[in-house]
Parts: C-alpha cells; structure tokens; sequence
C-alpha cells in the first residue's frame, strides 16, 4: 500500500487566486459565474493546507513570501491585496473567504474608516485576520558608531578626508565635480597617505566609526594603491587607479542619506536604488572633462564578479582589472569598518572572507596580492599574544605573515616596553609566542602613544 503524501500549500498560488477573487468581486455584480469560479479556486487551495490541521499563515516580508514562519522559494512579486500578512484559521468557511475578498476590494490604503480588524468582526468573520507589516525603526538598538575616526594618527590622513569629505558633498548638492580638488586628492594619497605608518594603521586595522561614502572612498583609494604596487604596476597607472578607486561610489552622492545610512537590511525596492549607484556614478563621471578614462567604467564595474554576475547585468562581460583592484579592496575597507547593525571585522578574519570569495566573485591573484600586502596583522593592529602580552604591530614580516614585529605595552596600556619579535623560536625551533586575537584600537586608550610607536 502506497502512503498518500500531501502536497504542501503553495501561498504564491492562494495569494494569486485570492487577488484574482479580489478583482472579480470589483468588477462582476454578487453571484455572477466569475466570482464563484475564483471563490472555488481560493477555497480549494486554502483547504489543501488546512486540512492537515495546521493554520494558513502567510506573511510578505520585504518581497519574500513566508508561509508559516519559513520563507517559501519562488520568484515574483505578488501584488494587489493592500495588505502583508493573511492568517487563516482551520475552522475557514467559505462564506468568510468571500467577505474577505470584498472587504479587501474596499481596503484603501490609510484611509479607512475603521481598523480591517473591526470590519471583518462587523461581517462575522471570525478564522481570518489580516494586516500590513510596519518596518520597525531599529535605530534605538543600533549602536551608533562616529561618522569618522574621532581621533586622526596623522595630518596628511586627516586632510585627505577633509577634501573628500568637501568633494562629496559638493556632488550631493547638485554642483559639478572640482577635478582640481581630485588631482590633489590623488597626488596626496600617493606622495603622502600612503608612506605613512600612522595613517596606513587607521586605514588597514579595525575601524570604529561607520565609514560614509567620503571616508570610506579615502580608504579603498589606498588600498587599491596597495594592490597595485604590489603588482608592481607603473607610476601613470598607479595614478589612473587611485583616482578611480577615489570615485567609485559617487553615485551615491544621488541616493538619499536615510538609505545609504539604513541600520539592517534593504528591502527589495531599497535594493534596486541602492544598486543604482554604479550607473548613477558613471554617468556622473562621464560627463567630467579631464578624468581618465577608465574611472567612470569602474564606477559601473565594480560590484561585479569575475564570472560576470553581479549589477548592474552587464551580460557576461568580465570587469576590467581595474574595477577587479577597486572590488577586493571595496569589501575588504567595507568589513573591518563598523555599521550600526554590525561590529567591525578584524583584518585576519577580512582575509579569509577574501579568500573564500576569491575564484567566484573576486579575482583569487588579486585577493593573494592585498593580503601579501597588508598581511593578516596589519601595521597598527592592537594584538594579544598566547603569553597574554598586549601589543601594536609595527611592521611585518613577509616571510612569515602571522607573526609580525610588535611593541610590547605595559599593563596600563600607558608605555612602550620595547620590541618584541613574534617570529623569533626556541631551541627546539617552536615559535615562543602566537597572535591570538586583534583587539580594538581604543584599548590603547592614549593617541599619542600610538602615533609616537607608528613613527619611531
């Protein structure tokens, strides 16, 4: 004897057939045919689930369909009810469906005279409650995290935001982008920002603030720059590189402030204008006399995978190079810095989230080169050794990239005891101490002490 398997509910097809309900009742007279072929079709669907015994319960979240609690795979939107949430209790008559049908095709949104609650008990619809779905405004949970660093390790570092900061906000403002401004931008993180160790430490270690567009540009400019020296590429495209690592979100200088700035997730609309950026910004740029060429094409490019995915769908053409540099070191300065739903991750966990990326989404040599780069302990991290010894990394070690050279702190984090070798070993060739965790930066709770141990 075969057992009889249920086929489960499929809430996209009660939801269609439901709308479907729902505009034959607006558009037929009371016991035309029509309406009672689409009341047929809504109750046949709704009793395949419930006749296990288990409540209908299907809830739209942010463009998903969950049916009881589980989101259900399908694609699609399904539109024209005016409400997010349908609980239907076992005991449904199908009289109650139909009042349902008519009291949604009343439904208008916010204006109506009394809650649905009260108009489905006023027609004696006691299995089915509805409801619409109010994003919750989680901002007073969130932590909120500074703008950018509060403190800045050196000078040259700080200008660069200042003038980022002021670029970007020009272009919010509807004004054209100051190309004198950039070359100075460029030629600042090039000749200065980046031989700095007290800069490189802010820009490549954990980062407690919430890095906006400007902050954040700065930061992705030197890493790229790193990452092309790396690759040993010449001083011209070097140039050419920062400055579009530099412009590569400006299009987001046309999204608004509250979505760019959204604690949690983007709803699928959210999504859509969000990844809007890359065209807005190469538009943007494209009318800019004096920009290189291939700024504004990474701008476009730059959340694309290798394996041509990502947006904006641009076929399956594989990004230039270029917009490749610009999206490892994109996700790598997005990580390690803060958002107010998310703390920062430390760089060696950055590095490995590289690398499990790389070969899908990211090309795996240039994932390779940024960690040979900047290494798993980066110049600036606050570490913790196995001998509980607490330190800042003050240069690596190529040979040995998880064991750099620190400078050991004494227990009040107040003074420098000297360096300490992490690679060094014993007798019997074991590594005397390990890294064992990063630290965030302000356990060093004096600046000038970790800007006078970056410059010695």
């Amino acid at each position: 004897m075969t057992a009889t398997v249920d086929t489960p509910a499929n809430p996209r097809r009660i939801l269609k057939a439901l709308a479907a309900l729902r505009t034959a009742t607006g558009a037929y007279p009371a016991g035309h045919p029509m309406i009672a072929e689409k009341l047929r079709e809504v109750n046949e669907a709704v009793q395949l689930h419930i006749r296990s015994g288990e409540p209908l319960r299907i809830d739209t979240i942010h463009g998903v369909v969950h049916l009881n609690g589980v989101p259900f795979e399908g694609e699609g939107e399904v539109a024209g009810l005016g409400v997010d949430s349908i609980h239907i209790g076992t005991r449904v008559r199908v009289e109650e469906l139909q009042a349902l049908a008519e009291i949604l095709w009343q439904l208008k949104p916010d204006t109506a005279d009394e809650p649905v609650s009260a108009t489905l008990a006023r027609r004696q619809v006691q299995n089915i409650t509805v409801g619409r779905l109010v994003p919750l405004d989680t901002r007073w949970r969130a932590e909120q995290w500074p703008d950018r660093p509060e403190t800045t390790l050196d000078p040259d570092y700080e200008e660069s935001i200042t003038l980022a900061q002021q670029t970007f906000e020009q272009l919010s403002e509807g004004r054209a982008l100051d190309l004198v401004t950039v070359r100075d931008l460029v030629q600042l993180l090039m000749c200065r920002v980046a031989s700095s160790h007290a800069a490189l430490a802010q820009i490549l270690s954990v980062k407690q603030y919430e890095n906006l567009t400007y902050c954040h540009s700065v930061n992705v400019a030197v890493l790229s720059l790193l990452l092309g020296r790396q690759l040993q590429l010449e001083d011209d495209a070097l140039m050419a590189l920062v400055e579009a690592a530099l412009l590569h979100d400006v299009g987001k200088t046309r999204i608004p402030i509250d979505l760019v700035k959204k604690p949690g997730a983007l709803d699928k609309r959210e999504r859509r204008i969000m990844e809007a950026h890359t065209t807005l910004g190469a538009q943007i740029l494209v009318q800019v006399d004096g920009l290189r060429p291939l700024t504004p094409l990474v701008a476009l490019e730059h959340h694309r995978s290798v394996t041509g995915r990502g947006y904006p769908d641009l076929g399956t053409s594989v990004p230039h190079v270029f917009s490749q540099i610009v999206s490892v070191a994109d996700i790598y300065e997005a990580v390690t810095g803060a958002r107010s739903y998310q703390a920062p991750t430390p760089p060696e966990r950055a590095c490995l989230l590289l690398a499990r990326l790389a070969g899908d989404k990211l090309n795996a040599a240039l994932v390779k080169a940024l960690v040979g780069a900047i290494t798993f302990f980066p110049i600036g991290s606050v570490v913790r050794t196995s001998l509980d010894e607490v330190g800042i990394v003050i240069r690596t070690n190529a040979r040995d990239p998880l064991h750099p050279v620190m400078a050991l702190l004494d227990e009040a984090m107040e003074t420098a005891l000297g360096e300490v070798d992490t690679s060094d070993r014993d007798v019997s060739g074991a590594y005397r101490r390990h890294i064992r965790e990063t630290l965030l930066p302000d356990t060093v709770r004096s600046s000038e002490l970790m800007r006078s141990i970056l410059a010695s």
